[in-house]
């Protein structure tokens, strides 16, 4: 019996159409699914999270040693802590590329950025240097870079890497995902 919520299992054919009975081109959507690796940062993150809102109780509960007049308690510092925690990670899989029919949005962990159809000049595959997982170091593959008409296509970062967190030993959901942004553009740039 297939499953039509495991859109990974799919073929290209098939990721195209809607597992909804009506396919709202308003919303803003990921046209691909986060990847194994920023799920496995994410959960943990969340996972670090839990200890340290454990923690937190631990030490509301049995009384903090810190705890001196004029500051806050220690428990309340590592709560913070805790939700800080809880926040970054469900930024970080939050993050990526989204489009809808008002534009292309890139979401990152501190930033969102949304660029209208009307700017966009081309969106394309390259082949250049690309950042590791988001790391220092770099690497020859392949990345889908937005041409805007208001900047050179140098000044932008590209969108989608073949090494980031979503696409790292998964070439083929990267040019499914890149084939995916390109015709959304195609689409709304001709409109």
């Amino acid at each position: 019996m297939p499953l039509p919520f495991l859109t990974a299992d799919r073929t290209f054919e098939a990721a195209s159409e809607s597992a909804l009975p009506y396919d709202d081109r308003e919303r803003w959507r990921r046209p691909y699914r986060p990847g194994p690796w920023r799920v496995g940062a994410a959960a943990l993150g969340l996972l670090l999270a839990s200890f340290v809102l454990f923690a937190s109780v631990l030490i509301a509960l049995t009384g903090s040693v810190f705890y001196s007049e004029g500051s806050s308690p220690a428990w309340s510092v590592i709560l913070g802590v805790g939700l800080l925690l809880i926040a970054g990670a469900l930024r970080l899989l939050r993050s990526g590329v989204w489009v809808s029919r008002h534009g292309l949005r890139r979401v990152g962990l501190l930033t969102t950025r949304t660029v209208p159809w009307a700017r966009v000049v081309s969106v394309r595959t390259v082949q250049q240097p690309v950042r590791w997982l988001g790391l220092p170091r770099t690497v020859q593959g392949q990345a889908l870079a937005l041409v805007r008409e208001d900047r050179r296509p140098e000044d932008t970062a590209p969108l989608l890497t073949t090494h980031g967190l979503d696409f790292l030993g998964r070439p083929v959901g990267f040019d499914r995902a890149a084939d995916t942004v390109e015709a959304w553009a195609a689409e709304y740039r001709r409109a």
